[in-house]
């Protein structure tokens, strides 16, 4: 950061040290304690979110706000009543006793009250980052200094400018009222400003204080969070929640981890199952082991994903940024020329009414509403994506997902569970089906093949105990082979068992049968005799159907690429209602792929959950992982559905496009505002209607629009994305 934009910050309120401090509108722009940004003078938030809320810059200005408010009505009320209606005040208030009434009280208002604006404003101008404090700095300061010299020398002016008693009019009511608005803009802002993080301080609520920790002798004891490490044995009882990630090993509990992933449902927990922190513990005593403390939970990684998207651009923003440059210098300019046209060709006294004029201009106009339009959306949009178990890496990918017109899918763990599981087992005349079953599972034991270990839950579910094997060897892509008993067992693809000599003419039937079923197929020999062939399925996911049908209605065209055999692919395709499938692909070409429906125009959505999946992911215009997935593949997505659901992806997709629609509306209402502000307090109206824009007025506008902005996005925080 640059000396300027280090010194432009500083702001005099209190604060903490050990935070890093951002701006929303522009992330770049970071230091150590809180501030203004100096190219927007928004208020800068933490990095890091935290449970309990630094409310000192709130505190703050509520406090300057209600001193200026105690001071700013007597003077309100005064003014207008000297203006409307004299005949209410005593006799002893002369026209020059009011006067320095309105001096006396509005002097602290704008001096004391408006201190922070004039700061900001001073600043913008000195690095030439020109923003809503620059034309609040020069407006207030052209009303309170002409009512300065008003007051004190009142000959400089004109005689048409002067009254009978050689007064001239003051507008310290409108300066002190102006500074009043502006503040009570601020409070609500930074109110308003702090649901936006309503999502991350939910999450960040959801983990426990305290654990309870098992040591080596079996004493337990109550320790804060901070001080379990990875390896502690930890107690979760009834009611309690799980303190870290962890694995189970003792005990039979039922969990909700709906706070993780959105599902109200209940999962069964046993030894070994994992553990995910925060979760709640229903109803058993679970004994644990911690696995990932701190920053390494996943509440934590999703705190800071989440955190790290609330603090992207989208692409949309560019737009506000573009406009928002040449704004503040054109409305100056602006300024400048409705005080000429009202000083030259305006009604006595012209130059009040140009000053009038000028000082209401540069207050309408204030472009805040326009900077808030887009981050203050994505922030309340990542962060109710962030509640139902969907973590958003960045607001481009959040933008990009409204466009996407075609979802590619890998076909296992995505569309299937990922969890294979043996659904036949045909044995060949003259063979035992339970030796068999046993050196099957015995030689797949050895192997490190996704659908060995299908075969090994077989036999264990069937009792069969296994054997040793020697002399293993795997051949990659085609099969194993072993000896066991004094027996040569080979497994593996069709082709296989041919290589080795082992006809396989008279199962042909079945196979067929078994991959129309979307099942695997698996081909055994012993002793170069075929054997057996064992049929295994990847269940579709029970929610597979219902997503893929909404997607389809949604107007997605679904793609299938798998590395699966064709006829399987295409089995579970056709269940599934999807026509285009690419079935036997390899990692680079499921890129390539994507990259062509790229070239054919398609905006791509790609999900998938296995490291196979991350080049086609990384492609993609979106990635979309499966939370149950790799972490590669999940480094590589842009979007990680945290229960690897694909009904998520309707929720993503209609966020997507709640959120861009919302920020559609307050750039537009953003846009018409400042376009019609400006030439309203320039006086256009005035000479068909007789209405000149008070400054008080346009200062009440130009507060308001802000905080209507972020009213209108806090209201994706209640939107139903579910179905």
């Amino acid at each position: 950061m640059s000396e300027d934009t280090k010194e432009c910050c500083q702001v005099d309120f209190p604060h903490k040290q050990d935070n890093i401090y951002t701006c929303p509108m522009h992330p770049e722009v970071q230091q150590n304690s809180p501030g203004s940004c100096p190219k927007c003078g928004m208020a800068l938030e933490p990095m890091i979110a935290e449970v309990e809320e630094d409310t000192d810059e709130l505190e703050y200005m509520s406090r300057r706000f209600w001193i200026s408010l105690a001071l700013s009505i007597p003077v309100f009320i005064v003014s207008m009543t000297s203006d409307l209606a004299p005949e209410l005040l005593p006799s002893s208030f002369s026209m020059l006793n009011i006067q320095w009434f309105l001096f006396v009280l509005a002097t602290p208002v704008v001096l004391w009250g408006g201190w922070p604006f004039f700061v900001r404003g001073y600043l913008s101008v000195k690095t030439w980052n020109l923003n809503m404090f620059t034309l609040i700095a020069i407006g207030v300061s052209a009303a309170y200094i002409y009512s300065l010299f008003a007051l004190f020398l009142p000959s400089l002016f004109p005689p048409l400018m002067q009254t009978d008693d050689g007064l001239v009019h003051v507008y310290f009511e409108a300066a002190a009222v102006i500074i009043t608005l502006v503040l009570l803009g601020q409070v609500l802002e930074l109110k308003a400003r702090s649901k936006t993080n309503s999502a991350i301080k939910t999450l960040l609520n959801l983990a426990p204080k305290q654990a309870h920790r098992i040591d080596a002798d079996g004493v337990e004891e109550d320790v804060h969070l901070e001080l379990v490490h990875v390896g502690d044995k930890l107690r979760i009882k009834p009611g309690e929640k799980i303190p870290v990630d962890g694995v189970v090993l003792e005990g039979q509990s039922n969990l909700d981890e709906s706070m993780i992933t959105g599902e109200p449902v209940l999962l069964s927990k046993t030894k070994d199952n994992l553990l995910i922190g925060a979760t709640l513990n229903k109803n058993g005593t679970l004994i644990m082991q911690a696995q990932k403390v701190g920053s390494d939970t996943m509440l934590s990684q999703i705190v800071e994903l989440v955190s790290k998207a609330q603090r992207s651009r989208a692409p949309i923003q560019q737009l506000a940024d573009t406009v928002s440059s040449y704004f503040v210098p054109a409305v100056v300019i602006a300024a400048i020329l409705a005080f000429f046209a009202w000083y030259f060709f305006g009604p006595e006294p012209r130059l009040a009414y140009a000053i009038v004029s000028a000082v209401a201009v540069l207050i309408i106009a204030c472009p805040c509403a326009l900077g808030l339009a887009t981050p203050i959306s994505i922030m309340v949009g990542t962060g109710r994506a962030a509640l139902s178990g969907i973590l958003i890496k960045d607001a481009k990918t959040l933008e990009t997902m409204e466009k996407v017109n075609t979802l590619v899918v890998d076909k296992t763990g995505t569309l299937t569970q990922g969890k294979p599981k043996v659904t036949s087992f045909l044995v060949q005349d003259g063979f035992d089906e339970k030796s068999i079953l046993k050196y099957a599972a015995s030689l797949e034991r050895v192997s490190e093949h996704p659908l060995a270990q299908a075969v090994v839950e077989y036999a264990k579910d069937n009792d069969v105990e296994l054997s040793e094997v020697l002399n293993f060897n795997s051949i990659t892509g085609k099969g194993i082979e072993g000896e066991i008993e004094n027996k040569k067992v080979a497994l593996g693809s069709e082709s296989f068992l041919k290589s080795l000599g082992v006809s396989t003419q008279n199962i042909i039937k079945e196979k067929d049968a078994l991959r129309e079923e979307a099942n695997g197929v698996i081909y055994m020999a012993i002793d170069a005799k075929f054997c057996a062939i064992i049929g295994i399925e990847d269940p579709i996911k029970a929610t597979s159907a219902e997503a893929i049908k909404e997607l389809i209605k949604e107007g997605i065209k679904v793609v299938v690429i798998s590395g699966d055999n064709e006829t399987t692919a295409r089995a579970v395709a056709k269940k599934l209602g999807i026509d285009e499938v690419y079935a036997g692909i390899l990692p680079e070409g499921k890129a390539k792929i994507v990259k062509e429906l790229q070239e054919k125009g398609a905006v791509v959505a790609m999900a998938g959950d296995g490291i196979n999946d991350a080049p086609a992911l990384a492609q993609a215009d979106v990635g979309i992982a499966m939370g149950t997935g790799t972490d590669v593949a999940i480094e590589s997505a842009g979007i990680t559905l945290i229960k690897g659901d694909l009904l998520s992806i309707l929720k993503v997709l209609k966020l997507s496009r709640a959120t861009m629609k919302n920020i559609r509306q307050n750039l537009f209402f953003a846009f018409i505002y400042n376009s019609a502000g400006v030439p309203i307090a320039a006086g256009v109206l005035y000479p068909y209607f007789g209405i000149l824009l008070s400054p008080v007025i346009a200062a009440a506008a130009m507060s308001f629009s802000s905080v209507s902005v972020i009213v209108n996005a806090l209201r994706l925080k209640n939107m139903k994305i579910d179905k």
